[in-house]
């Protein structure tokens, strides 16, 4: 169960929780983390996958929450950290250098606005990505014209983990179901557990629901190793949002 207040006792102002993953990122946490404006949130989690480099440790010191996953992956991150959020809202964001802390009051900002999802696009409006080689350029348009063209979507990044979200989306896109059977199989036909960002905006736009996109450019990493297996992971993308044209948008709105 999430820990999201009752409707009828929740404040006027939302609540945001700011979801901060790493995985041997000390250097890009030291950078980046000082300019985050701790006052947007009133919960902050940093969701370590098991580093070794004296990221949590860190972390803690600067008053941090640390939650340590259980099992690697960002798909597993989001599985056991959702219990732990307390907010109306949650953000996730990276602290390698790829997410601009700056464009936190924004995004905080535009969900304000009453929608269900808001993507910090490196593709919008001039905005570009200092990140990409030529191998995730091409997907990142790819798999984004595919959204567009196979789910009704209307964006121009589906792929970035930059975005905020209502917490309760989650379980509205079933993205909270670790045994969801949809996209187990996908995974093991191809080895690789797909994230949850090529999801959310697929099944988002299939279902109606209200999606935002603010631009934001994506620097270059600080520190550590993109942990992006490409090509199998492309793969199961791939298959994984074929898939989703048979499936009726209505599994996807509130249970």
């Amino acid at each position: 169960m999430y820990s999201v207040k009752d409707p009828q006792t929740t404040a006027a102002e939302p609540t945001f929780t700011l979801l901060i993953f790493t995985l041997n990122e000390i250097e890009g946490c030291k950078t980046i983390l000082p300019q985050v404006d701790r006052s947007l949130f009133t919960q902050i989690l940093v969701v370590d996958a098991g580093s070794t480099d004296g990221t949590p440790a860190w972390c803690r010191e600067q008053g941090f929450e640390v939650y340590t996953q259980n099992r690697t992956g960002l798909r597993n991150a989001y599985l056991e950290v959702l219990p732990h959020v307390k907010s109306d809202y949650l953000i996730a964001f990276s602290p390698d250098g790829n997410s601009l802390a700056e464009k936190l009051p924004e995004l905080v900002e535009k969900l304000k606005e009453g929608y269900d999802m808001v993507i910090v696009s490196r593709y919008l409006d001039g905005a570009k990505s200092d990140d990409d080689d030529v191998v995730t350029a091409f997907g990142n348009w790819m798999f984004t014209r595919l959204v567009n063209r196979l789910h009704r979507g209307r964006y121009t990044d589906v792929m970035v983990m930059y975005r905020g979200l209502r917490t309760s989306l989650m379980r509205d896109l079933r993205l909270d179901d670790p045994d969801e059977r949809l996209t187990k199989w996908t995974g093991k036909i191809f080895f690789a557990t797909m994230g949850n960002e090529p999801l959310m905006s697929a099944r988002a736009s299939r279902a109606g629901y209200k999606v935002a996109e603010i631009a934001g450019d994506e620097p270059p990493r600080i520190g550590g190793k993109a942990k992006l297996k490409v090509f199998r992971w492309g793969a199961a993308t791939l298959a994984q949002f074929l898939l989703e044209v048979f499936i009726p948008p209505g599994r996807y709105r509130s249970r």
